[in-house]
Parts: C-alpha cells; structure tokens; sequence
C-alpha cells in the first residue's frame, strides 16, 4: 500500500470487519507506553516485577495453548502453490481469507484496536520499510515499541516515501482451531488471528522482515536473512563484521554477545543484531548489513552469567518478559539462570512451584523483550543508516560427530551449498530419538516466503553480482566424543574460530586442503590456555569419508530431489564434487 489514503482505507476496512469499540493511532512516545502497560497491569494481563531490582520489567502469561510459533498453521498465500514451494504451508489468497474473516468478524467488540506504524530499519536508512499492524493487544502494540521504530517516525516515513506493508491482527478468542498466520507476497499482505504469541502477533519480526521482506529481496536484488551480526574489533583496533546464521538451539544469541575469555585480552565483540539481517551490495562492492530491528525478542531459559552475561544485563531493566517463573521476591527466573532453583517459585501459569514440583517453573519457549540499546556489547554503529561492510558469513548447525568444528567454503557456489545442505539433530527432549538431521537451509526453513529452490537461485545469481563478496564458513561447536560429552568448549571460547575466520577475510591463508573445504592449518588456531589434547583436535576435524559418501551426500540428494526442476544445476554440481572429493 503507499501514502496516507491507503492507509486511511486499510483502517476503515479493519474497523468494519473486526468492529472495535476505539481506535487509537499509535505516535510511539514514552507517555503512550506507558499507557499501554498501564492498561495491562490495571486489567491483570500484566504483573509487575520488582521494581527495585527490575525497573519497569514486567511479566506477561499468555494462554498456555498459544505459547509458541505454530508452523502448522503458517501459511504462504501466493496465487500458485508452486510459488509458495514444497516446505512451506500454502492456502490460496481467496480460501484464505474467507477463512480468517469468519474469525476477524467482530473479534474487537469491546476492545481498542492500535494502530502501529512501524519502520523496520533505522529512519533515513536506505534499508528501512515501512509496516502498520492494527492489532487488539496492548501487550502487542507495547512490544513492537520496543522491537521497532514504532509511532510517529514511521508515519513520516510513509508521508516521505509511501509504500508501507499491512498486517491485521487480533487474539479474538485465542483459540487453536481459529487461528491462523498468513502472509500474501502477491499483496505484500500480513493477517494473522487467534494468537498473542510474539512470533505469531508481533508482524514486523518474522511476518515482514523475513518471510515478506524475503520476497522483496528476491524482487529487489539484496538478500533478507535469519542471521546475527557481530563485529570482531583486534587489540589494533581493526573490526571485521561477520553475518552468522543458525538454526534454533545453537548458540546464536550467545554468540552475537560473545564476551572474550581473558586470554583475549584488548579484542572486542560488538553486537549489531542477533536474529535478522538485511544485505544489499554497496557502492563499493561489498555486501552491507543492517539489523531492521530495535530490540531483542530472547529465548529466556539457559540465559545465564555463565552463558551470556551481555544478554542477562540487557534485560534487568525496561523489559517485558513473557512465561518465566517469579521469585517470593518479584524477580524474574527460569532453568538456567542459577545452577539451583528457589525453593519457592510461582511458575509461569501462576501456580505454586517447588523443585519437587513436576513441570518446569518457565515455559521452555519463555521470552524476554528488551531494547536492543541496552545491551553492553551494542555496536556504536548498530543504527548507521548504511549499515556495516560483511566480511564473513557463517552457517553452523548441531552435529555430534559429523561436521569438523569449522571450515571454509571453497567458491561462492560452494558456500551457498553449505547454506542449503544447513541442519541439526534432534534431541530426546524435542523428538524422542536423537541424531534425526532435521534440514533448515541457512536457518530459514520457517521463515523464506517463497519456494526455497528459488531462494537457492537467488543466492546464486546474487553472488555473480557482488565484486567483492564475503567468505562464507560452516561451523560445528557440538561435536560430542564417546561419551557424549561436548570435546569444543564453546561459549567465549568460539572467539578463537572466529580470529581464525578473520584472518582468512584478511588474506592470511591459514588453511589446508580438506574434502568439505579449507580448515585451519596445524598451528592456525589460537589454542592458548585451552586444555585439548593432540587427539581432541583432531576429533575436531576428523572427516569420516565413507559416512559422507554412503549417507551425507545420498541424503543432500534426496532433499534437493523435493524441490524438483526448480533446484539449481550448481548446487548438484557442488553435491556431485563433493562426492568426488570424498573417494
């Protein structure tokens, strides 16, 4: 939609068909959030937390059935279903909205329904885009204030430049067999009923900056990706920006905020952004990064001193957390944060909690949302409007025995393999039998709002384009010995692979010839200080040959089989090479 009469007309529609009792229009300022949580704590959907310790923390419960990102009920609605693609959920436009008007109808009798421009990308950037979510909920409109550029910025970015991306929303009855999370790329189109859940109801997150902004970057000659951005600045004051994505569960969050181990004295990592990324090719010919978003929507359990002492300090004020435990004591907790639990907790649907108790204190999906600003590490230039030149881009999964702790792609089609071929295993806990190889191409298996085999495409041309495209690396920190314990430290620990990255990007060479790709020369990483013997290391890299060929590259061929005539020839032919290299 573009300008203000669009715009006019897209609430005049949401009041007729959702019939709220008020509309209020958004200006984003601090009198105004505090209205919104106001609202809540006065109607009991919001608890405060101690104040003393936690200033203006709150804590959300949400219903217990609407506690996650449901993908079963995420659909891509493009005209053809080919479009859409075979990993992604699709319902035709039309049935599509006949369905979801059946649950908008009067969903906001009684309620206020927000109006909430939004500006994903810092103002003036050339990367921004508009958004504006009509949605029923105070607790939503009150996170995409601190998600987004939210209020009066982005009506003047609209005003300036127009175009501006829709999205309707409303709980209605929270009810799981009225819910639905659709996206229109034809339209450029966000509708999503039923849920209160982040992902599901905050739309300028996964809804606009991945799934539709992965369309007008396809469209539009740049890249939209799940991917943090850190900043690695040397003793000499020389900082290497780096894109990373990985799939769910592998420490990206924690490396985003990585603080270095004392050994790396004088060395620095600053955060830009932990979960998405926006790429376009400068004027310079390398590829520039921004982070469209202006706060942090975390996993809370496991978040700890030990583990991320940067995220645990961005949250101890102004945030709001949504389905973590309460101390007697008003403070926030979930398993994790201390290596023994309280003895008294209230849990996260407000019951009484002991460590006798049989469920979790904290929903295992329990969120923080927190300004992106608070963070200790924020990079001074997390909001430049050109965003930050990226050397390096990581894929990295969970593999327990598979994957060498880190290599380098041999060519840019090659790295686009490492991207696509991306996965995890499973765990007991998530799928009841572990080493199941779940596939998530470049961590964006929920989140590309067109068919993947397009989106490989798209990747390839895209590096025919860029003059000086960044280096591209696999990752692996999980890898587990006999025993089933973990032989790579991890945690700050991985700054020594990401050193050894940047060296790379500077031209050093500190690599040998291996059959997935260039790993470290013996003697290329810094290992100072840690306890890894001669055989530890060379678990590391240990490259099983006749598992790649009899299962690996067997496996990669029938996933790239599902995508039919669409998948790209150079992606087989980067399969078939590495066959070859595996003999």
């Amino acid at each position: 939609m573009t300008g203000h009469s669009d715009l006019q007309r897209f609430i005049a529609e949401s009041e007729k068909l959702c019939e709220p009792a008020n509309t209020v229009v958004c200006d984003g300022s601090d009198a105004e959030y505090e209205r919104l949580i106001q609202t809540q704590l006065d109607n009991g959907s919001l608890l405060a937390l101690n104040q003393k310790t936690h200033p203006h923390c709150y804590l959300h419960r949400s219903n217990p059935n609407d506690v996650a990102r449901i993908e079963k009920l995420t659909f891509i609605c493009s005209a053809k279903q080919e479009d859409a693609g075979p990993t992604n959920q699709w319902l035709a436009p039309d049935e599509a909205k006949r369905r979801a008007r059946e649950f908008f109808s009067g969903s906001m009798r009684g309620r206020t329904m927000y109006v909430v421009p939004y500006l994903m990308g810092a103002a003036g950037s050339p990367f921004a885009k508009a958004g504006v979510e009509i949605t029923d909920s105070p607790y939503v409109a009150a996170s995409m204030r601190i998600m987004t550029r939210m209020g009066n910025v982005a009506r003047d970015h609209i005003a300036q430049h127009g175009d501006f991306t829709p999205g309707l929303h409303s709980t209605a009855d929270v009810n799981p067999e009225r819910r639905l999370i659709l996206h229109f790329p034809d339209e450029d189109l966000i509708w999503s009923v039923g849920s209160g859940y982040g992902g599901n109801a905050l739309l300028g997150k996964k809804c606009h900056a991945l799934r539709l902004a992965s369309v007008h970057a396809r469209n539009e000659g740049w890249l939209a990706e799940h991917m943090l951005i850190l900043g690695l600045e040397s003793p000499a004051g020389e900082t290497t920006y780096i894109a990373a994505a990985f799939p769910s569960a592998c420490g990206k969050t924690n490396l985003a905020m990585l603080v270095p181990p004392a050994e790396y004295k004088g060395w620095k990592i600053w955060t830009v952004g932990d979960d998405i990324a926006w790429l376009r090719i400068g004027s310079d010919g390398r590829l520039w990064a921004v982070n469209p978003e202006a706060g942090f929507f975390g996993v809370a359990p496991g978040t700890s001193e030990r583990t991320n002492p940067n995220a645990l300090a961005s949250i101890r004020a102004n945030t709001i957390f949504t389905n973590v435990a309460v101390t007697p004591g008003g403070e926030p907790w979930w398993e994790g944060l201390t290596e023994k639990p309280p003895e008294k907790l209230t849990d996260w649907q407000g019951r009484a909690w002991t460590p006798a108790s049989m469920d979790r204190a904290a929903h295992p999906n329990s969120r923080f949302t927190a300004p992106a600003r608070q963070c200790p590490s924020i990079s001074p230039r997390w909001q430049d409007p050109q965003g930050v030149p990226i050397g390096a881009i990581l894929f990295g999964g969970r593999r327990a025995s598979v994957e060498p702790l880190c290599y380098e792609a041999l060519s840019w089609n090659h790295g686009v393999f490492l991207g696509a071929t991306l996965g995890s295993e499973t765990t007991a806990a998530a799928a009841g039998k572990t080493g199941i190889l779940r596939r998530d191409p470049m961590a964006m298996l929920p989140f590309c709002g067109y068919n993947m085999a397009d989106y490989f495409r798209h990747w390839v041309e895209l590096g025919t384009k860029i003059p000086k495209p960044p280096k591209i690396f696999r990752v692996d920190w999980f890898h587990k010995d006999e025993q089933g314990k973990y032989v790579w430290p991890g945690f700050s620990q991985n700054i020594r692979v990401l050193q050894w990255i940047v060296e790379q990007v500077q031209g050093q060479r500190n690599a040998s010839e291996s059959p997935l790709g260039l790993v470290p020369s013996p003697g290329a990483l810094n290992l100072d200080g840690l306890k890894l013997s001669k055989a530890q290391l060379e678990e590391l890299f240990f490259v099983d040959r006749a598992h790649w060929r009899s299962a690996e590259v067997p496996m990669t061929r029938e996933f790239f089989d599902r995508f039919g005539a669409k998948m790209p020839a150079e992606l087989y032919a980067e399969l078939e090479a590495l066959n070859k290299r595996m003999a």
